[in-house]
């Protein structure tokens, strides 16, 4: 349900005050120890960060896909950690639970969701099993009452903080493709659920990422999402349907502060007598990154508008999560070379975001993957 005009705008005035003067400060910080600090993410808490897209009646603030988006430009303005905190409980972690759970199952979880009591995460990747999510070999065999887990996740987002996973196994063994997969819902701390040794990444510090291991870990019938057997793939392809609306929309965030640093340093910066943005090949730059900003933000906005119609957004999704990571990639690319050497120095932002934004052209769903769906899309609706 949309919140009232006047509802939402308090909501973003409120977010985007907190991002600038509470954010922002810390962004290297946070870059050079690898964590968020505890008091950031009770503020977070604090302000209903949690339960964006989560329902209203589950605690959360119920944010349509439009409302998302818009709120997503502005997280997009600080460094992409932060959002990953958050990002799982409103996307990937929670909407498993939200489309397909069972009535007791959105009562049990969502509301702790949707406050920040616990952590979502989302396990679908694993060692040998990537874009070719359908040939996952993570196994869930029945036994008494009881479903045991076995198997390896690989790259899971917040997996050292979560309370809960959604975990995608493979309940059907004679089925090797996508209708032997389940969805289920595991809480952690049961016996036989590890971790890997966090991983170092690139870009991104503050954001945690592992392996989520399985050794007959061992989980009631019930925790099986929206209580059947073999819809756990369609219900992954529907989280990351709206995951890569709102990854498009934190891409178009992070590409409006890099050509605000852009253009900042532009002005200062000073050659031959006079600032360089008067020199008309930093113009060009600039001039293009602000078009393909533009571009991907309208891009995000119709596939949004969209997917609140009701309307099949698969394609659209697709080509705006494709379009708005390789354009940030460009515009980070543009902002180091406008910053000259400097731009290659920790000491300024652009630096960091150059890091940072290299991953949103890789998880949930490479660039190429992403082409291969809009291209099946066209070829479907082509031939009616």
């Amino acid at each position: 349900m949309a919140l009232d005009p006047e509802t939402f705008d308090q909501l973003v005035q409120t977010v985007r005050r907190f991002i600038r003067e509470r954010l922002v400060p810390i962004e290297r910080q946070v870059d050079e120890a690898d964590k968020i600090p505890d008091d950031i993410v009770n503020e977070m808490k604090e302000l209903g960060l949690f339960g964006l897209s989560i329902p209203q009646e589950y605690g959360g603030i119920g944010l349509t896909v439009t409302e998302e988006v818009k709120l997503a430009f502005e997280l997009g303005y600080t460094s992409p950690a932060f959002r990953s905190i958050i990002g799982t409980n409103n996307g990937i972690g929670s909407q498993g639970i939200v489309n397909d759970g069972t009535p007791e199952q959105k009562a049990k979880y969502l509301p702790k969701l949707a406050s920040g009591e616990i952590i979502g995460s989302f396990c679908l990747t694993e060692p040998d099993v990537g874009s070719d999510a359908a040939s996952l070999r993570t196994s869930a065999r029945m036994d008494g009452n009881e479903y045991v887990l076995n198997g390896t996740k690989r790259y899971i987002t917040n997996a050292p903080h979560a309370g809960v996973f959604t975990v995608m196994a493979r309940t059907d063994p004679d089925n090797k493709g996508a209708g032997g997969i389940s969805a289920f819902i595991v809480e952690n701390g049961l016996p036989g659920l590890k971790f890997g040794k966090a991983d170092k990444k690139m870009g991104q510090k503050g954001a945690h990422v592992c392996d989520v291991i399985f050794e007959d870990v061992r989980i009631p019938a019930d925790s099986i999402i929206g209580g059947k057997e073999g819809m756990g793939f369609k219900t992954a392809m529907k989280v990351l349907d709206r995951g890569r609306i709102n990854i498009a929309a934190a891409c178009v965030g992070v590409a409006q502060r890099l050509i605000e640093e852009s253009l900042r340093y532009a002005t200062e910066r000073k050659q031959f007598g006079q600032a360089i943005a008067n020199y008309q090949l930093i113009q060009a730059m600039l001039a293009d990154s602000q078009t393909e900003c533009y571009a991907a933000k309208m891009m995000v906005l119709d596939a949004a508008e969209k997917r609140d119609r009701g309307e099949n957004t698969i394609q659209e999704a697709a080509c705006a999560k494709y379009y708005a990571s390789e354009m940030v990639g460009r515009v980070a690319d543009r902002a180091v070379q406008i910053h000259g050497g400097a731009g290659y120095l920790a000491e300024y932002n652009v630096e960091r975001f150059y890091r940072d934004v290299r991953l949103f052209r890789i998880y949930e769903g490479t660039s190429q993957i992403q082409q291969l769906i809009i291209a099946r899309e066209m070829l479907k609706r082509f031939a009616g």
